[in-house]
């Protein structure tokens, strides 16, 4: 009987011993192996692109994972958009998601809806504007349709010249207008409010040659907008913010950029995330490649008071280098959170090199990037 207890208590010490190794190598692995952080963080560019007339880079990347093209020209109803599809503004109402882009057509260029129940598949639905009578402002171009809902109406600030390239390219020209429409739904359709002229270019200023629409964000006691601005000659892009306590009135323009003429970005789409209390506003940057400006990327800037950017606190998004299908054009960006992700819209040439001339800005398609949630800037 002797033995046999001490038999039973030699299994059972060596069972207790064999557990509490098995816990203490899991431990030790998991101590080994560092959890993958969510999110997507800042990498330092260990060779920030440079441009041949020293326009600033970004020293960050804040990369976003490509998904591909997601609607491409020529599906519009009515050849509204056969010459391409670009300049995008999307947003989401009760489920559904609604996309104004620019449609090319024979006559010139229309902000165009296309709408969609899960970001990546979109129907194309038509032109959401028409041309103004000849000798109004937006009788060679409505494009760019901004909207916002204020609970009642939705207002749509939309960009509109009297001026465009020669056919058949027909690219609105300068001056770019900001001007506005208002509808009972997302659908429209669109009254435009030729009595409202929100704001207008201004001679001698960083907006003398544009002051096109951009996000509208409500404040406290006003609404900001970030609009985009730029000189004539030689052109400067940056951007400015507009304010007004009303909608239907006129806005006042701040007299000084939020970022410096340099920087040459323009079009705004702003995501504010709550946990860092931090506003990313998302913009085109225009590059410089053989003398011809051109769309080359999406940038990030950060910062946690909406009305101070600093311009060191900018990233670079999506270029030729993390973008699938078009190597060298990356335009306009839209963004809008989908689940965990943020969804960032933008529009790209899916053929080899960059097209002469006005031929650039054609035969355009939109694609669909990915960014992570939340977005890590530890402190830059």
């Amino acid at each position: 009987m002797n033995a046999m207890r001490k038999r039973n208590q030699l299994y059972r010490l060596f069972a207790v011993s064999f557990v509490l190794l098995f816990i203490a190598n899991q431990c030790a692995g998991q101590a080994g192996v560092a959890k993958a952080k969510p999110g997507t963080s800042l990498d330092i560019l260990s060779q920030p692109f440079t441009y041949p007339d020293g326009r600033p880079s970004a020293r960050y990347r804040l990369a976003a994972k490509d998904h591909g093209i997601v609607f491409k020209h020529g599906s519009g109803p009515g050849g509204c958009d056969s010459l391409g599809a670009r300049d995008i503004w999307v947003w989401q109402h009760k489920g559904t998601y609604y996309m104004h882009y620019d449609g090319a057509g024979a006559r010139g260029w229309l902000a165009c809806l296309a709408t969609s129940s899960n970001a990546t598949s979109w129907e194309a639905r038509g032109p959401a504007l028409d041309f103004g009578a000849a000798g109004r402002n937006d009788a060679a171009s409505a494009s760019y349709g901004v909207t916002f809902f204020n609970g009642r109406i939705w207002h749509m600030f939309y960009l509109g010249t009297p001026n465009t390239s020669p056919p058949p390219d027909l690219v609105p020209a300068f001056p770019y207008l900001t001007m506005k429409a208002e509808g009972a739904n997302p659908y429209g359709p669109w009254k435009k409010r030729y009595d409202i002229t929100p704001f207008s270019p201004r001679p001698g200023t960083y907006y003398s040659a544009t002051a096109s629409p951009g996000h509208v964000i409500p404040g406290r006691k006003e609404f900001l907008m970030f609009f985009s601005a730029s000189t004539d000659s030689p052109i400067l892009r940056t951007l400015g913010i507009a304010r007004t306590t009303d909608l239907d009135k006129r806005w006042t323009i701040d007299p000084r950029p939020i970022v410096p003429p340099a920087e040459q970005v323009e079009n705004t789409s702003l995501y504010y995330q709550e946990q860092t209390r931090t506003w990313f506003l998302f913009t085109n940057h225009v590059g410089l490649k053989n003398g011809l400006e051109y769309t080359d990327a999406i940038w990030v800037y950060w910062t946690k008071d909406l009305e101070k950017w600093n311009p060191d606190h900018k990233a670079l998004v999506l270029d030729g280098s993390n973008c699938t299908w078009s190597k060298e054009i990356i335009g306009l960006p839209s963004v809008v959170r989908v689940g965990d992700r943020l969804a960032l819209f933008y529009d790209g040439y899916a053929g080899k090199g960059i097209p002469e001339g006005a031929a650039s800005h054609m035969r355009r398609d939109i694609g669909l990037a990915w960014i992570d949630l939340p977005l890590i800037t530890d402190g830059k």
